[in-house]
């Protein structure tokens, strides 16, 4: 007889183990599956180890630059495997504590590949030996893999996607980076400050092209001025590789081909969800591009089936996918009779994005033009770091912050950043969108002085012709 459980949870990234979590302490009886490491592709090979490796770029440039700040550090240097050895050592420490939080909340872990059989049973299989789940609710949260070039298949040796590039086997001396969304920009990022000559390729007409153009016009000229070669309207037509490193086909804006010699080139032009061979085909859930449909509650258009994070629609971002297991595993509570209990459906408008590149970005709601093509009538300010006392104090006077107002109402359509420690920032404005805060209570509020935090205020300020500092 199948194990009998109130939830199980299919994947154990930041969506999966919050929601089993979330509802093991509404009471319910729950099961996570996991076939490779719990915390997932975020806590192990993404968000956490990334901002380990750019946290050792950061204090590396800076080392760079100790002269700036009346400081000495002669020749600085670094050792790769110990700056990727932190990375991975950073990622253990929060894994060990995945798995702490199960046992904790008396989560059942099943290791193995999982299927769906029905909506209600799954099979789990681990060595070779089968193992039968059954739920009243199942949650899919299998995450999703970097989409490859037809033409360059990763081989983790020239050709790297996101995973190798964390793990290097060497430090690359000339690196292509195709794609400049948060991935490609973010190891763009890092191995420009590590030392490498960086070119970055991107087929649309901006870098970083869900931002504000704003931001991304600042980020492009902030890192060509690092040293980086940016290259947009560009595409990328052919790589071939060898023992040598790789030569690249880069088609340019004004439609001239031209072949370049990198060292090696990392990927980064997309994500493919993890849906295939989990059974949801046979079970007839529905999907758009490959990604799971659902609505507003994370439901699936199969009763008792659920979805949440990267299988689903955009933004596919970790904190997404957490808010939305929150969700689901309360709808489901509340489905099976807890009265105390009020899920709330998901605003993307009001879900922050942050890139951790040097200088970071990070932004919520709409763009200026985005604002604009919907309707609005708009309010801009925009306040610059080098009007920032503290800024101007730590040397990081690069960047801004801008808000978006709709003119007649005074809501907060959009803010957008890019600076120092920005991304920590951002959460303040998305306080505010949650709240629905208009702009007498952000213009009323009071900021601490000195912080980077007053130029929040000043942006604000900004739009209603009310700037103190500029």
């Amino acid at each position: 007889m199948a194990d009998q459980y109130d939830l199980i949870v299919l994947g154990s990234g930041p969506g999966g183990y919050v929601a089993a979590i979330r509802a093991a302490q509404l009471g319910l009886k729950v099961a996570i599956v996991e076939r490779e490491l719990l915390g997932g592709i975020c806590l192990n090979w993404g968000c956490i180890p990334t901002k380990a490796l750019l946290r050792s770029a950061e204090v590396y440039h800076y080392m760079q630059h100790a002269d700036a700040y009346g400081l000495s550090s002669e020749k600085p240097t670094f050792d790769l495997a110990k700056v990727v050895g932190r990375s991975r050592a950073v990622s253990k420490q929060l894994n060990q504590g995945v798995t702490h939080l199960m046992k904790k909340n008396k989560i059942t872990v099943v290791m193995g590949d999982g299927a769906l059989t029905a909506a209600n049973k799954l099979t789990v299989t681990k060595d070779g030996k089968t193992t039968e789940l059954e739920a009243k609710h199942i949650i899919v949260a299998t995450g999703a893999r970097a989409r490859d070039l037809p033409f360059a298949k990763a081989d983790g040796k020239r050709i790297w996607t996101y995973r190798h590039a964390m793990t290097p086997p060497e430090m690359p001396t000339d690196l292509l980076v195709i794609g400049s969304g948060a991935i490609g920009i973010e190891f763009a990022s890092f191995y420009n400050d590590m030392g490498a000559k960086v070119t970055v390729v991107e087929m649309l007409d901006r870098i970083v092209p869900v931002e504000d153009a704003d931001v991304s016009d600042a980020l492009q000229k902030s890192l060509a001025k690092q040293g980086m070669t940016i290259m947009t309207g560009a595409g990328v037509e052919s790589i071939i590789s060898d023992a040598k490193g790789i030569a690249a086909k880069i088609k340019t804006a004004d439609g001239k081909i031209a072949e370049q010699r990198f060292s090696h080139v990392i990927v980064a032009v997309g994500i493919v969800p993890n849906t295939e061979n989990i059974g949801l085909e046979k079970l007839g859930v529905a999907t758009d591009r490959g990604f799971l449909k659902t609505d507003p509650m994370c439901r699936t258009n199969v009763a008792g089936i659920w979805a949440i994070g990267d299988i689903t629609a955009p933004p596919w971002l970790a904190h997404k996918a957490s808010h939305e297991g929150v969700i689901a595993a309360e709808a489901i509570a509340q489905a099976l009779g807890n009265k105390d209990v009020h899920p709330h459906a998901m605003d993307p408008k009001n879900i922050p994005g942050c890139t951790y590149c040097h200088p970071q970005i990070a932004s919520v709601g709409l763009t200026e033009a985005k604002a604009k093509e919907a309707g609005h009538e708009v309010r801009v300010g925009k306040f610059p770091a080098i009007g920032n006392g503290k800024a101007i104090a730590l040397g990081e006077v690069e960047g801004f912050v801008k808000t978006v107002f709709d003119a007649k109402t005074g809501e907060l359509l959009g803010a957008h950043m890019i600076g120092a420690e920005v991304t920590e920032l951002i959460q303040g404005y998305t306080i505010g969108k949650t709240a629905e805060l208009v702009e007498t209570d952000f213009m009323q509020t009071v900021f601490p002085h000195p912080t980077v935090s007053e130029m929040m205020h000043e942006s604000v300020l900004a739009a209603y012709g009310k700037a103190i500092h500029i």
